[in-house]
C-alpha cells in the first residue's frame, strides 16, 4: 500500500493585519485550494482544521466553522491544535484518513488572526499551567526565549550578532518576492543592528512579529488523483509529530527548567533533531538529498539551528553554512526561499499550512523569481509548545 497523498491544490490568503476574523482568511485560502484543484467544494468529503485559540468558540472547532463557512454539504470535520505545529497535526490527520479508506478528498485549513505584539497567556489563575507559570514567575514572553536561545549559541559556537543579521537579510530579500509575504522590503546588515534591542541580544528585526493569514491543502488519495489530476503531482511522502525524551537537557518553551538526569541517561537526541530524523526516515532519503527546506524561524538564531538539526551541518557550524551562501537562493541547500516568519510574521494554526504550500509551489516549478532550480524534495519543520513537533516531507 502506498504511504503517499498527493497535494491536489494549495491556497493562501496573504499575511498581515487586516483586522477581520480568521474565519475569512481560511475560507479564502480554501477557495484558492480548491479552485487550484480545479474541485467544487462539494468534492471534499473531510476537513480537518487547525484550531485558534483567539477567535473564541469558533476557534475551537475550526473544521466545523470552515465547513459552515464554505456552505454545509455533509462532509465529516475534524479540529485539531497542537500549538505551532498544528496546520502539520492538520496535515498529518488528513494523510491517516486518506491512507485508511475513509476519505478520498480532504480539505486542510488553518488561519489566525493575531494581537498586536506578542502572544501572552489565556485568562485566568492556571498555576499547573506551564504556559502560565512562566509569565507569572518569569515574565518570560516568546522573545526572552529566543533571546536565551541565541546567548547559548553565542556562548557554545560563537554565533554573532552579524550571523544572525545575515538570516534577516536573506529571508527579507527573498520575502521582498513573495506576494503573500507581510514584509516585503529588504533590509540591510546595519537596519537589523539598528532596530531596537527586544531581548537581548536580539533586535527587533531578528524575531518575527504575530500576523493574520490563512492557508489551505487539498490532498487526496492515489486513485482519486489518477482519475482527476495530473500523472505527477506533488506528493507528502512523510510527516513526523514525534514528542521529546525524557530527560530533556535544553530549556525549550514554555517550562522554566530542564529535566534531573539523575536517573535516567539523557538520550542524546534534541527534540527537533528527533522529529526530522523520523522524516528523513519514514521518507528514505537524508538531508543530501534535499533540494529545500522551510523552517520554523521565530528567531534568525533558530533558522541557524534549524541548519544542523536538518543535518544540513554539523553542530555550531551553522552561521558557517550561512556564510558560505548554500543557504541562500542558488545555494545548495535552499532554506526558507518564502521569506519564512521573517516576512510573513507567525499566523499559527496557518503556518505549517503555508510551508507546504510553499513547497508545492516550488516541486510544481511555480515560485517565480523565487525558484529553486529542478526542485524535486523539500521538506517543512516547526516546532510547538508542550512537545510538539513536526517534519513533512514532498516529494515529486
Amino acid at each position: 500500500m502506498t504511504t503517499e497523498v498527493a497535494v491536489l491544490g494549495a491556497g493562501m490568503h496573504p499575511w498581515g493585519k487586516w483586522g477581520r476574523g480568521f474565519t475569512e482568511y481560511g475560507v479564502t485560502a480554501a477557495r484558492a485550494a480548491l479552485d487550484d484543484a480545479g474541485l467544487d467544494w462539494r468534492d471534499v468529503d473531510a476537513v480537518v482544521g487547525a484550531d485558534t485559540v483567539r477567535g473564541g468558540y469558533p476557534g475551537y472547532v475550526a473544521g466545523a466553522t470552515f465547513a459552515r463557512a464554505l456552505g454545509w454539504q455533509g462532509a465529516r470535520v475534524t479540529s485539531v491544535y497542537a500549538a505551532c505545529a498544528s496546520g502539520a497535526q492538520a496535515i498529518d490527520v488528513a494523510r491517516a484518513r486518506i491512507l485508511a479508506g475513509l476519505s478520498r478528498v480532504v480539505l486542510v485549513v488553518g488561519a489566525d488572526a493575531a494581537p498586536k505584539g506578542f502572544f501572552r497567556p489565556a485568562g485566568g489563575e492556571r498555576p499547573d499551567d506551564p504556559d502560565w507559570l512562566r509569565f507569572r514567575l518569569l515574565g518570560a514572553t516568546n522573545p526572552v526565549y529566543f533571546g536565551l536561545y541565541a546567548r547559548r549559541r553565542m556562548a557554545l559556537y560563537g554565533d554573532t550578532l552579524e550571523d544572525f543579521a545575515a538570516v534577516k537579510v536573506k529571508n527579507a530579500a527573498l520575502g521582498a518576492l513573495n506576494p503573500h509575504a507581510r514584509y516585503r522590503a529588504r533590509v540591510t546588515p546595519e537596519e537589523v543592528a539598528a532596530s531596537p534591542v527586544v531581548a537581548d541580544p536580539l533586535r527587533l528585526l531578528d524575531i518575527c512579529a504575530t500576523s493574520d493569514g490563512g492557508a489551505a491543502l487539498v490532498l487526496a488519495g492515489a486513485d482519486f488523483t489518477r482519475a482527476h489530476a495530473e500523472s505527477r503531482p506533488v506528493r507528502i511522502r512523510a510527516v513526523s509529530t514525534l514528542t521529546p525524551r525524557y530527560p530533556t537537557q535544553v530549556l525549550d518553551l514554555p517550562d522554566i527548567a530542564t529535566d534531573s538526569a539523575a536517573g535516567v541517561e539523557p538520550s542524546g537526541e534534541p527534540l527537533r533533531t528527533a522529529i526530522v530524523r523520523a522524516a528523513y526516515e519514514e521518507a528514505g532519503i537524508g538531508p543530501e538529498d534535499l533540494s529545500l527546506a522551510e523552517v520554523y524561524d521565530l528567531s534568525t538564531a533558530l533558522e541557524l539551528q534549524w541548519y544542523e538539526d536538518l543535518g544540513l551541518c554539523g553542530a555550531g557550524e551553522g552561521a558557517k553554512l550561512l556564510r558560505e551562501g548554500a543557504t541562500a537562493l542558488g545555494g545548495r541547500t535552499p532554506v526558507n526561499v518564502s521569506g519564512g516568519l521573517a516576512s510573513f510574521g507567525e499566523a499559527v494554526p496557518a503556518q505549517a499550512i503555508a510551508q507546504v504550500c510553499e513547497l508545492t509551489r516550488q516541486l510544481r516549478g511555480e515560485a517565480g523569481e523565487r525558484q529553486v532550480a529542478g526542485a524535486r524534495v523539500g521538506i517543512a519543520a516547526n516546532q510547538g509548545l508542550f512537545g510538539h513537533g513536526s517534519a513533512v516531507v514532498v516529494v515529486r
